[in-house]
């Protein structure tokens, strides 16, 4: 795997303009990109954490995982199968509150790491599934993952694992997320479950989730239960863009307990006060298949489309695409530092946007 560290027009445009002197910019000042690292025209970047303690960004790709020191952007390390990955075509990966970096394969596992140990979690072990996408901790020491056959319940104190899949709407978990009150949040190939205490309630697009098929979108055929043969994430059908609003590819809690769910086709929907509110590319969303969001400090929402990354920031939209210096226009996974750094994964590699170019 070649990375290639480069310094976009956008990150050159502002160095030019400090060196000139510029006292301020405009407001209010928007993230650009400002360097992008490349891992090869075809690997793809499909997910992306922060550990912040650690001073590391980790980097899922199609090819193995990367360890980047956050501060000077500096590769550490690559990790495949023979480092002890359970497998090169890394999905998820979380950071748990003991400090183990948990990564979620592509029919392989999950394998945990820490200070150059790692573990290997399958089936035999208790696992749900090979094939694991999504990692959110609870309080008291609690970590979820999910996979394509339900998720995982795993006490990080006993070790001891166990699977919830009857209870939720649908068995394929691709978003976790963990609110304030310890709900969790479970997106799903057939909509949303979330778990209070022991309490389930589910949503569906017959609830409000996702928007309407207004442009008379073919429907997927990678919805529902199947076979693993056809679960092969694309978003077309016969070439066209297609539409399910009870996929769920991305779910979080923002930082006022609302939660996000970026859906297939019908845009990003949230929930708050008992009712879904949905945002598409009609109001400024770059694109209605949404695979990744997040939320920074500044409380700003970024969103990873079809068609690019967008920025909003309660009021206006900002969109980022190739012309502004990504590697691709589907963006599979986003992170946001403590300093608000963003940082999108697309096919290709992996950019990074800041308010303030770096001059060290």
């Amino acid at each position: 795997m070649i990375i290639r560290n480069i310094l976009t027009p956008a990150g050159a445009l502002l160095l030019m303009l400090a060196g000139c002197g510029q006292s301020e910019l405009p407001e209010p000042a928007l993230p650009s990109v400002i360097d992008v690292f490349e891992i090869g025209d075809s690997a793809y970047v499909r997910s992306v954490a922060i550990d912040s303690p650690g001073n590391r960004l980790w980097v899922g790709t199609s090819g193995g995982a990367l360890e980047i020191e956050l501060s000077s952007h500096a590769m550490l390390n690559t990790f495949t199968r023979q480092d002890g990955l359970a497998n090169e075509y890394v999905f998820g990966i979380g950071v748990d509150s003991d400090g183990f970096t948990w990564f979620g394969t592509n029919s392989g596992g999950a394998s945990r790491y820490k200070d150059g140990e790692w573990e290997v979690f399958f089936p035999m072990h208790g696992l749900a599934d090979y094939w694991v996408y999504t990692f959110a901790e609870q309080r008291d020491k609690i970590y979820w993952i999910g996979t394509w056959a339900g998720a995982n319940r795993f006490d990080m104190k006993t070790k001891k694992m166990s699977t919830v899949k009857d209870e939720l709407i649908n068995e394929w978990v691709y978003g976790l997320a963990v609110d304030s009150m310890n709900r969790v949040w479970f997106g799903t190939e057939g909509g949303i479950s979330m778990l209070d205490g022991d309490a389930w309630t589910h949503f569906t697009h017959a609830d409000g989730l996702g928007g309407e098929n207004k442009g008379n979108l073919p429907a997927s055929a990678n919805t529902g239960l199947g076979t693993r043969d056809r679960h092969d994430l694309s978003i077309t059908v016969g070439g066209s863009a297609s539409y399910n609003p009870n996929y769920v590819f991305s779910t979080i809690a923002d930082h006022e307990d609302a939660i996000w769910a970026g859906t297939w086709g019908a845009g990003v929907s949230r929930y708050a006060d008992g009712k879904w509110t949905t945002f598409t590319t009609a109001d400024g969303l770059a694109g209605d298949v949404v695979y990744s969001i997040a939320q920074g400090p500044d409380n700003a929402y970024w969103f990873g489309t079809n068609n690019g990354l967008s920025r909003y920031d309660g009021t206006t939209w900002k969109t980022y695409g190739l012309r502004e210096g990504l590697l691709g226009a589907d963006v599979y996974a986003i992170a946001i530092t403590e300093n608000n750094d963003v940082w999108a994964g697309t096919k290709g590699g992996i950019a990074r946007l800041s308010v303030a170019p770096d001059l060290n």
